[in-house]
């Protein structure tokens, strides 16, 4: 009996490999998801596109892959992570290719809304492959490789859409932009296959009314929160949002009565998942701050495209560092690396304040700057990190969609809430004032932030310290 249980704890063989794996899909993915940007200036002249398609050109990705993420990480948890990754992987490259072959721009639109709609399948996978198939002692480890990918997908996308679309390969212009995902997605589906485990999904329904519900639920605040700095924030925006909350009321009551819910309410239960979304849906709204500052040294100092992304540089040092040194210690200091995260970025952001000014300079950006890198790396992953251990191996799918789907709605917010203030002040002409003030905004967010923090469980309270325990003994 000791042997067997020797036998079924023995972690998975080919989980590094099959994390690579993963990673690059996830890595195509923030690339694709920022590379657009940089190329729709040459969309709009090849298509004729008006500026509001244009517009969700990059919205309509964003939108779909957010309300996708939840159902996604569901549906993997049904089916397997393994086949919910490699549909997702193949679909986004099949998407792809309809979007680089697109002959107008509503062929365009309906292959980005695909992209984010396969995208919100595989992506959840790789949080629930991480939580189940790594012993605790590697999942620090894991989960810092998981969160350098977004920061340097992120910054890679820009500088590659530029390079790519400049380059004119082959003639296709603004088209190898989503050309060179479709080996990269088809060879990681293939890959998936051969590397990723077999493991039996629950035997449990899909939910499809609660799907719509929270669908709908989602949409009536991601899409004011995306689109509504651009249109000025007319009335209907705030009524919109105002209506998400008797549909998630709806969505609450529906998954007390349903026999297999979307979303196990009981997860809520576990302080390690109710505080740890709260912290994050904070954390990522602090992040509006960033937003700000790249349109200050774009718009304000006249930067380029590529002296902005290089003077961001740093940030990704940071990130880099921030998972190396604090995701192996993630078991042992619990609470306590996000808190150590958030220290950081309020010192970034202080040093930000001081040093923003019509003469400043890369060279003074880069100290703020690598510590706001360094936080977002401690703080990120350990806090997914912490919300995943709060639930068992069969719900790591749904609570790994709903981690993610934070995430964005934390990433709409704050560009959201932090840029309107930023535009607000704008309208004195100081792009330094302005900046100053936005910034002041996301030290206080960081500041709750911070403070929430001391309601997450300690190391000792955590779920999968508890679990690691019992291994040990």
């Amino acid at each position: 009996m000791t042997l067997a249980l020797m036998k079924q704890e023995e972690p998975y063989r080919k989980r590094w490999a099959a994390l690579a794996l993963l990673l690059t899909a996830v890595f195509m993915d923030m690339v694709d998801n920022q590379i657009v940007t940089i190329a729709l200036p040459t969309i709009q002249r090849d298509l004729g596109a008006s500026p509001s398609a244009l517009q969700w050109t990059a919205t309509g990705y964003t939108l779909a892959f957010a309300l996708t993420l939840i159902i996604g990480g569901r549906l993997g948890d049904r089916f397997g992570h393994r086949a919910l990754f490699a549909l997702g992987t193949a679909g986004f490259g099949i998407a792809s290719l309809a979007a680089g072959c697109a002959v107008n721009v509503t062929m365009l639109l309906v292959a980005r809304v695909a992209q984010g709609v396969f995208a919100g399948l595989m992506v959840p996978q790789v949080l629930s492959f991480i939580h189940t198939e790594f012993p605790e002692s590697e999942q620090g480890r894991a989960m810092g490789f998981f969160g350098m990918t977004f920061p340097i997908g992120g910054i890679a996308g820009p500088l590659l859409g530029g390079l790519l679309t400049q380059a004119d390969l082959f003639g296709w212009h603004w088209r190898t932009i989503f050309f060179v995902n479709v080996p990269i997605a088809l060879a990681a589906a293939v890959g998936a296959l051969l590397v990723m485990p077999v493991r039996r999904g629950a035997r449990a329904g899909v939910d499809l009314f609660g799907v719509l519900v929270l669908a709908a639920a989602l949409l009536a605040v991601l899409y004011p929160l995306v689109q509504g700095r651009e249109l000025g924030w007319p009335a209907w925006t705030f009524v919109l949002m105002v209506a998400a909350v008797p549909l998630l009321g709806l969505f609450v009551a529906w998954a007390r009565r349903a026999r297999s819910p979307l979303i196990r309410l009981e997860m809520f239960r576990s302080r390690a998942v109710a505080v740890g979304l709260l912290v994050m849906l904070i954390f990522y709204c602090g992040m509006g701050a960033f937003f700000v500052l790249t349109l200050y040294l774009q718009d304000g100092l006249g930067y380029s495209p590529l002296k902005t992304a290089l003077t961001m540089l740093p940030a990704t040092v940071g990130i880099v560092a921030g998972n190396g040194l604090g995701m192996p210690l993630a078991a042992q200091l619990g609470r306590q690396l996000p808190m150590l995260g958030l220290l950081l970025l309020l010192a970034g952001t202080v040093l930000m304040i001081i040093v923003t000014g019509p003469g400043m300079t890369p060279w003074e950006m880069m100290p703020p700057v690598l510590l706001f890198g360094a936080g977002l790396g401690l703080g990120s992953s350990s806090l997914m990190l912490i919300t995943i251990g709060g639930v068992g191996a069969t719900d790591t799918g749904m609570v790994s969609g709903v981690v993610n789907t934070v995430v964005q709605l934390g990433a709409a917010a704050g560009p959201a809430t932090i840029g309107t203030a930023f535009f607000n002040s704008l309208a004195g002409g100081d792009f330094a004032s302005a900046t100053r003030t936005s910034l002041w905004l996301g030290l206080i967010v960081f500041s709750v932030a911070l403070v929430a923090c001391l309601l997450l469980p300690r190391a000792e309270r955590l779920p999968h310290a508890r679990r690691a325990e019992g291994v040990q003994s």
